[in-house]
């Protein structure tokens, strides 16, 4: 019988690519989310009833057990980028990461690799960095020859970066960001997949950071994405000050609103922000894998091109352009 991977989050932008991958290399897989029924697309990655998609609470011992039963090697991709009620920083990304640590040890499940992100720092002023550093800890002190990966910001289809200011850039002439001197090193999905596959199988353990091929700063990065979208817009850095007053604000909208009213902004992201998001010096990464990063260039014109002014049309209308008449 081929060999059974768990998937905390196995439908998440990182998770699916994943997921996918262990089905290729001829795996079962189980991707635990708390959503089954919002996760039937992961079915097709390979043949009927390889990949199924379960229900877990990642908060409850129970849960995290009974979906990893009979599993040779999980993965945990869960992750908040905001506390939300009970899903709150330190029980999703320290507790959690924990939890499924210490189970898998007891269940004497074989390997585990933790997505973990760039900056992940006890000593940060963020409590995203504190609590990835917590869930890291946690679980190399139950499966100390895990694999940690640790990448920048990662880039794909289904990414909540590019295709966001993508967005966001079709409604004005100007584009706001925060921390427009900030540096990141863009990752590619696949490429983070590609590496966690390394550590369900065996082939590596131990903390790796990732990052693509460049480095760019926030502005720069917005000025790559406007290029591919052909846009023309005015990239303008709001101050730190007033990124943080401005996230105080939408604080007291959502609890005015009792939660239903969200901002665009937090003000641990505008810490977040402030900090270089980069592979560090001396770090393992893709070279100690044996693997080259796919750079961004070659990627983005796959799935930005439909928020060119005419999407599809685009290419169609500049080479009609060139028509003699």
């Amino acid at each position: 019988m081929s060999k059974l991977v768990t998937i905390y989050g196995g439908s998440g932008f990182v998770g699916r690519y994943i997921a996918r991958r262990m089905a290729k290399e001829g795996w079962r897989v189980r991707v635990a989310v708390r959503n089954p029924n919002e996760a039937m697309f992961v079915k097709p990655y390979g043949a009927v009833g390889q990949v199924e998609p379960v229900f877990c609470n990642i908060r409850d011992d129970a849960s995290v057990l009974s979906v990893m039963h009979g599993a040779d090697a999980v993965v945990n991709c869960v992750g908040v980028l905001d506390s939300i009620g009970k899903n709150t920083f330190e029980a999703v990304q320290a507790e959690g990461a924990e939890r499924v640590a210490r189970i898998a040890a007891s269940s004497g499940v074989e390997a585990m690799v933790q997505i973990s992100a760039i900056g992940a720092d006890p000593e940060s002023d963020s409590e995203y960095a504190r609590t990835k550093a917590a869930g890291e800890e946690g679980v190399l002190k139950h499966m100390p020859n895990a694999m940690i990966l640790r990448p920048s910001i990662v880039f794909g289809q289904e990414d909540g970066f590019f295709n966001r200011f993508a967005g966001m850039s079709r409604f004005g002439p100007v584009l706001p960001v925060v921390g427009a001197d900030t540096k990141f090193q863009p990752v590619f999905v696949d490429d983070v997949a590609a590496a966690a596959v390394m550590g369900v199988t065996g082939q590596a353990s131990g903390v790796f950071e990732l990052g693509g091929p460049d480095v760019y700063t926030f502005r720069e990065l917005m000025d790559q994405m406007l290029g591919v979208i052909r846009r023309r817009r005015l990239v303008l850095n709001i101050p730190f000050w007033a990124a943080r007053v401005m996230a105080f604000g939408f604080k007291v909208g959502r609890v005015l609103s009792l939660g239903l009213v969200r901002g665009p902004l937090t003000a641990d992201q505008v810490k977040n922000l402030a900090v270089d998001n980069v592979v560090a010096d001396g770090a393992q990464g893709f070279a100690a894998l044996g693997m080259t990063p796919t750079a961004m260039e070659a990627i983005l014109p796959d799935y930005l091109w439909r928020f060119r002014p005419s999407g599809q049309y685009d290419a169609i209308k500049e080479s009609a352009k060139n028509l003699k008449v």
